[in-house]
């Protein structure tokens, strides 16, 4: 019989336990290969080019489609485009701004925010065709509401015989849309920020329980009421937040703006030499493990080609699908273009990037720290808090429509009750393991989303050269 020490209880659960983070990390690091990074940037490439760039051309009809000029409350769905993009939003603009952004410094220097670039740009074609196709190829639940989103675009625009991707979606949709990142980065932040250091409150499992419980009754009572609910909070709370969020970077760049212009060479630089790099390295050495470093955040932060935002893309208000991925189309853009690289920036240029702080939001907190003393921390804790709970709002209503997808619209309320319940065991997670569980989930969910979209491309094409054509 092999040796077992004499506390074998406490040894076999902290192994097991090791073992389950250990092997949830190695397959996001597995899957977020060559392979689905073709697929996500070589397939988004080819709806680039293939639209011949025909979205960018619309940015302008986008803000007066999202600004309500073309609203219709007789239209069929359930929530206005305003809220559908706030709700998207609420899901991207959020901890994969603010906490991965600092990660993937942290772990790729400054040249990983060129890929992400790169990958926001072509993410805003991938949103305007998998949100168009939202609406264009909706779906009734097993209550005769209607739904929009990757699992409806396949069995509708694909047909039945391919219901199994859809299910593929569903069941990746069930992890990838749980609150554990969020939860475990908003446990953080409210004990470096607040607990510790104002309340003096030591640090243990006890309180992030404690903490987590908290997190999970405000929850639970915006979740319960269901996507009206969420779309009404959403949009009041994420507008104030991103403008109060970027007020506050643009203090600490004009504070800092004779460094801006170095930061942004080196961002180029570090791009194609990787001398900041310390991940793990891919094809083609550090430079293919930044490139794959830079997809992830930036999947996880816009979440373009995903599948998550054509679920609230697919609840809008509109019987135009067009002007649906229209609106779709400024999420990459304000997400990852505007908020991610002013996080990005404020991290660099306050210097704090070099500190050898790996553990994600605390790195942006001691950015905000560094250039404002007296208010820098509690200003991002309010915006940390509001991104945080916002995203998870989000996602609730994500994985219950994947749940519904699945098991039946009645049986909703059960994935809320296991979706809140979660939140309690990511405060007391490692950050690793959350991460790596949620991108996982998401390279998952991205492979039917892609596959759909990609054969159904042509058809929201032809859709739009008629759209276009009546709105020149």
């Amino acid at each position: 019989m092999p040796y077992l020490p004499h506390n074998w209880r406490s040894w076999i659960k902290t192994n097991f336990m090791y073992w389950i983070e250990q092997s949830i990390i190695d397959f996001a690091n597995w899957i977020w290969g060559p392979p689905l990074l073709i697929l996500l940037l070589g397939g988004g490439s080819y709806l680039l080019f293939y639209s011949r760039f025909l979205p960018f051309k619309y940015f302008v009809h986008a803000v007066r489609v999202l600004m309500g000029k073309y609203d219709d409350p007789n239209d069929p769905g359930q929530i206005n485009h305003f809220e559908a993009l706030s709700t998207a939003l609420a899901a991207t603009v959020g901890m994969g701004n603010i906490s991965g952004v600092a990660i993937a410094i942290a772990t790729g220097g400054p040249g990983a925010i060129f890929w992400m670039w790169v990958v926001a740009i072509i993410g805003i074609s991938t949103k305007f065709f998998t949100c168009s196709l939202a609406v264009m190829y909706r779906g009734k639940d097993s209550q005769g509401v209607l739904q929009g989103g990757p699992m409806y675009v396949i069995t509708e625009g694909l047909g039945k015989k391919w219901k199994p991707l859809a299910i593929l979606f569903c069941v990746a949709g069930l992890f990838g849309c749980l609150p554990i990142f969020q939860a475990n980065q908003l446990t953080e932040v409210l004990h470096d920020s607040l607990l510790v250091p104002s309340l003096g409150i030591t640090e243990s499992f006890s309180s992030r329980l404690f903490t987590g419980l908290f997190i999970t009754v405000v929850v639970g009572i915006v979740i319960f009421g269901g996507i009206h609910r969420i779309a009404k909070v959403t949009s009041r709370l994420v507008p104030a937040m991103v403008i109060l969020y970027f007020f506050s970077v643009g203090y600490i760049l004009l504070e800092n703006i004779t460094l801006l212009p170095r930061y942004f060479v080196l961002i180029v630089t570090d791009a194609f030499s990787a001398s900041f790099f310390n991940g793990d390295s891919m094809i083609g050495g550090a430079l293919g493990g930044l490139i794959i470093l830079g997809a992830r955040r930036a999947a996880f932060s816009n979440e373009a080609g995903i599948g998550t935002a054509p679920m609230a893309h697919g609840a809008a208000k509109t019987n135009e699908p067009i002007r649906e991925g229209l609106v779709a189309m400024l999420g990459p853009a304000i997400d990852t273009l505007l908020v991610c690289t002013l996080t990005a920036l404020a991290i660099l240029v306050t210097g704090v990037w070099q500190s050898g702080e790996e553990s994600g939001i605390s790195l942006t907190v001691n950015a905000f720290e560094s250039a404002m003393p007296s208010i820098g921390k509690e200003i991002l804790v309010v915006c940390v808090l509001v991104f945080a709970m916002s995203t998870m709002f989000s996602f609730s209503y994500y994985g219950e429509k994947c749940f519904a997808f699945m098991a039946g619209a009645k049986y909703k309320p059960i994935y809320r009750v296991i979706f809140v319940l979660t939140i309690i065991i990511a405060a007391v997670a490692s950050l690793d393991s959350v991460e790596s569980l949620i991108s996982g989930s998401f390279a998952l969910m991205s492979i039917p989303t892609m596959i759909s979209t990609l054969i159904l491309a042509p058809k929201v094409l032809k859709r739009a050269r008629v759209y276009f054509a009546n709105h020149p």
